[in-house]
């Protein structure tokens, strides 16, 4: 069981929003500690998102809240002031100001939270916090996920880094994606703790895609509780990037319906932005989704998904002639290979993990972005969501 990182502590209970399984999580440093948080940048943005992006505006908070199965968006000012009093009930309970709650909401769009029993169970919180565990606010989170999602990393000295993570499906990121809570003992300023934040999430949480669709819920919160002292800017940086992007994997691979995870590698771009949209286009293809789902090497979908890059100035100097396209580490492109080799290769491409490598030989901008195969059980799945 892995346990939260010193100087955190957590509450998890069912409070009636799911029928059974953990729905209400809270996770509390002792005291307001350094925060830094990334939000959707949806038009539809719940008010979970615009409430605890101004808590977090001074980059300091004391605890986060997730409340799953209800995303209580689009549910106006009633919605709004919901949010708000869970807010205030939890900084009553901790001891300390609502704008130092972080709330997050994850479920379905257009329902209100049913405020007697989240109410009945705010006002359950225990003082303090029991928890020091890490798998049970994992598993409260969750949705339709199907497996918890917990990473973690120790820096030389001692510091920790655990993360955890929800999202299966509604996943394109931008700014964020899904839910995703990391917290670390290790003591980093408020400031360095927001920069080094954006910039892993932009490696990893922002470079997963699980079927084009951006959540309007979608919070990424960091917490540094500063217990187990300072520690060097870049193995921090370093550790928490292994705890992100093993986080993102777990995410594709855990895609609705999903059966194989898509790892999309792009280099020789002109620049790092560049090489993202063009592996963004080739893991968002739903003929490549489908292609790897099928076992089909058809290397032609991953050509297409190229091609219509076409939006900005980097992208006009792209060349048919100097791309290279792999499957794994087989060039399918522009070596052709004989349907005899192709065919060997759909044990491959129907396989667990599959690697799609792409060269643009222009220059040396490279990105890495994750996601997963298309399959009937998605649609299916999607098709029943809320009946």
């Amino acid at each position: 069981m892995i346990q939260l990182p010193g100087g955190f502590s957590a509450h998890v209970a069912n409070i009636g929003i799911k029928d059974e399984t953990d729905d209400l999580v809270v996770v509390a440093a002792d005291a307001a500690v350094p925060t830094a948080a990334v939000f959707t940048t949806s038009r539809f943005a719940g008010p979970s998102v615009t409430l605890s992006r101004e808590h977090v505006a001074n980059r300091i908070a004391r605890a986060v809240v997730v409340i799953s199965k209800n995303s209580n968006v689009a549910t106006g000012p009633d919605g709004v002031a919901d949010a708000s009093e869970v807010a205030t009930t939890v900084a009553e309970r901790l001891g300390c100001d609502p704008t130092d709650i972080v709330v997050t909401s994850t479920g379905v769009i257009g329902r209100r939270y049913p405020m007697d029993r989240v109410r009945a169970g705010l006002q359950a919180i225990p003082q303090p916090l029991l928890r020091r565990d890490a798998d049970g606010p994992a598993r409260g989170m969750m949705t339709t996920d199907t497996v918890v999602k917990l990473a973690e990393a120790t820096l030389p000295g001692g510091a920790r880094i655990v993360g955890m993570a929800k999202g299966v499906g509604m996943i394109e990121p931008n700014m964020a994606t899904h839910i995703s809570l990391l917290f670390t003992d290790a003591a980093v300023g408020s400031d360095e703790l927001d920069a080094t934040f954006r910039r892993v999430v932009d490696r990893t949480f922002n470079c997963v895609s699980i079927d084009t669709d951006t959540s309007t819920s979608d919070s990424s919160i960091v917490m540094a509780s500063g217990t187990a002292g300072p520690v060097d800017a870049a193995q921090f940086e370093a550790a928490l990037y292994n705890v992100a992007v093993d986080l993102t994997m777990q995410i594709a691979r855990d895609g609705e319906g999903a059966n194989s995870l898509i790892e999309v590698h792009v280099d020789g771009a002109m620049n790092p932005a560049q090489a993202k949209r063009v592996a963004k286009a080739i893991v968002n293809s739903p003929l490549v989704k489908t292609a790897v789902h099928g076992g089909d090497p058809n290397w032609g979908r991953v050509a297409m998904a190229i091609g219509k890059c076409s939006d900005h100035a980097d992208d006009q100097l792209i060349d048919q002639t100097a791309v290279t396209i792999r499957f794994g580490t087989d060039e399918v492109y522009p070596r052709l290979l004989d349907d005899d080799a192709l065919a060997a290769l759909s044990g491959y491409m129907s396989g667990t993990d599959v690697l799609i490598h792409v060269s643009l030989g222009l220059d040396e901008g490279e990105s890495t972005v994750w996601g997963c195969d298309l399959s009937d059980t998605y649609v299916r799945f999607n098709a029943d969501y809320t009946t």
